[in-house]
Parts: C-alpha cells; structure tokens; sequence
C-alpha cells in the first residue's frame, strides 16, 4: 500500500512539474518593464543628474510552458505564436544574434543623431560584417556562427558595405577567401569558397548586419548586453542628447516611449507596443511616445484593421484606463518640442 501511494505521489509531482516546466512549441510575450536609460549611459564618464527619468520600454518573450499557455490564454495583453510566427526561420542563437546586432545598430545612430543635434563632431565607419545565419549551401556552414563579426577579406578591411561587396565580386570563385572573424573578442582566421549570389555578384552565402563604428571626441558608454531589438533608439537618443545637450528635459517626470531611430531622426515603428504601454504604465511613467507613420496601402491590403502604432497605443491606454499620455512623433523633433514645451 505504502509502494502504491508512493507512486501516486510521484506521478502527481511529475505532472506538476511538467505543467510549469515542460516546453512546448509555442511562445508566449507578455508586458516587461520601463527602465531608466541613464542607468546604462555615460557620457564623458559621468551619469545623468536629472529627477526624471527617460525610460526604454522592452517585451518579454518565453517559450511555452502549460502553464505559460494557459496564463496567455486568459491574461489580457498576453500572445501567444508559434515557433515560426515568433522565432521566423532562425534558431534561438540566430534570433539572440540578430537582436544584439539590431541594439547595437540602435545605439550607433542614437549616438550619431544625438552628437549631430548637440552640435558635437561625429562620423561613422564601416566596421564589419555581422553574421546572423548561413545558409545550407554556404561553403561557411559551421564555420561561421550567428554572432559572429567579419571584420577583413584576405587581410584587407574595407572603409563601407559596397567597396566590400565590390571586392567580393571581383574574386575567382573558384579560390577560397580568408575572412578575419571576430568571436567573443577573439580574433580568428576562417576560410573558405564563395557562391554565386547572380549573375553579377559574388557571396559568402550568409545573412548579415553591416555594423558601423561611431568616431567622436566624446566618450560615450550605452551598456546594453542585457536588452535586444532596435525599438530604444528613440530613448537613447533622447538620453544621450539631454547629456551632451547638458539640459533636463524631463522636468522631474516619468517619461516613457518607443520607437526606431534613423540618422536623419525619423522614428520608427515596432511590434508589441501595446504590452509596452502597460509596462510603462505599471513603472509609472506620466508620458508615452509612440511612433505614428502612416499604414502603408500593403499593410491595408494584408490587413484591412491595420493601425498605427499610435492608434494601438492609444487602445492599450484606454483599456487598462491609465492617464498616461499618449504622444505621437514621427522624428525626434517632435519627442523634443513636446519636452521642451510641456511640464
């Protein structure tokens, strides 16, 4: 009797675990927080003195458990995706690889616009190549891993992305190449032969990110390991601005936002900004930018319901009934005039 409650016991515990531990092959992304960015900027050495605060928003995202499931079925502003919906074609590392490169891509022109509006001296320069994935005929599958950086061809670096896919193109196929390989700050040297893109070009067969080094007098610090995707531009640029700028901007309040940001200062749109309103809510925030450029006619025509992203923040703000306010920018202009006209 005693060997038969025991295993009872014992099933029972394996149930319980698996409902809050088995993966299952779906993802759930649900509201994260609004952090202040001063806690991962410096400039010259030294943090923002300012009360207020300019937060970046993020979203979390985790792999399904049951009890992760049945949490985002019933939970407001939880989603639920596939594998592909959410991950697409790319493996976990990839999907990893890709964000960190979108963020620091993020923190490169939030640092080129920033220094251009604060009237400091700043250009950029190619740096490299960052490899996201190889494809399945690519001589560099398995040598090459997301992450990766390719900083030289044959020993030669190169000053953009085209005078480097210029040279690619001008090499015999029929030789192999040598890329200079940057992984985990260890510098390696790995070879091999390229492919036929077309007609007219040559390619390692990867997917990558042109990544760029920012060069100004200025010493600035964005510590940003811990956060992925493109979407904190616009309150990078705002941070690194108000720094430079040496000038408050929030005037003591909370202020959170989202959105892209391009060298020539247009904002763009992201994903989940609904769950961002509620986790800028939660944190406290008193403002909100969302990007609002308008639906393009594709977007209608895949979905007739298609909102801005100012449109479905607004929604999220009125559903969870916060008073937070909900302003539209385009361009870093507009996220400046309503901080420097409005307490």
């Amino acid at each position: 009797m005693k060997t038969k409650k025991f295993v009872v016991l014992l099933s029972l515990l394996a149930l319980v675990v698996a409902f809050f531990a088995c993966p299952l092959p779906y993802y759930v992304e649900y509201p994260g927080a609004a952090k202040n960015v001063a806690d991962y900027v410096k400039v010259d050495g030294k943090t923002s003195q300012a009360k207020g605060k300019l937060m970046l928003v993020y979203v979390n995202m985790m792999q399904a458990t049951p009890f992760m499931l049945l949490k985002g079925w019933i939970t407001p502003f939880y989603d639920i995706e596939t594998k592909s919906e959410s991950l697409g074609t790319n493996t976990i590392k990839e999907y990893d690889a890709m964000e960190q490169y979108y963020m620091q891509d993020a923190v490169n022109q939030a640092q080129y616009v920033a220094l251009n509006l604060a009237h400091q001296p700043v250009t950029e320069k190619f740096y490299g190549l960052g490899v996201i994935t190889t494809t399945k005929n690519s001589d560099f599958k398995g040598k090459l891993q997301p992450g990766d950086l390719i900083t030289k061809l044959d020993g030669k670096s190169y000053p953009t992305l085209e005078t480097f896919m210029q040279a690619l193109k001008q090499k015999d196929i029929t030789k192999p190449v040598t890329l200079t390989v940057l992984r985990q700050k260890k510098t390696l040297q790995i070879t091999g032969k390229l492919q036929k893109i077309n007609s007219k070009q040559n390619g390692l067969g990867i997917t990558m990110m042109q990544q760029v080094q920012i060069q100004t007098p200025k010493k600035i610090e964005a510590n940003m390991q811990d956060i992925g995707g493109p979407s904190a531009g616009l309150m990078l640029t705002l941070q690194l601005y108000e720094q430079l700028a040496q000038k408050d901007l929030t005037k003591g309040r909370k202020i959170a936002g989202t959105g892209t940001i391009a060298q020539d200062g247009h904002v763009g749109d992201i994903g989940g900004i609904d769950k961002k309103v509620v986790a800028s809510a939660k944190s406290g925030a008193t403002v909100f930018f969302a990007p609002n450029n308008p639906v393009s006619k594709a977007q209608k025509k895949a979905d007739p319901a298609a909102l801005t992203n100012y449109q479905e923040a607004k929604r999220a703000a009125s559903k969870i009934k916060t008073n937070m306010k909900i302003v539209p920018v385009r361009n870093i202009q507009d996220a400046l005039k309503y901080l420097e006209n409005n307490d």
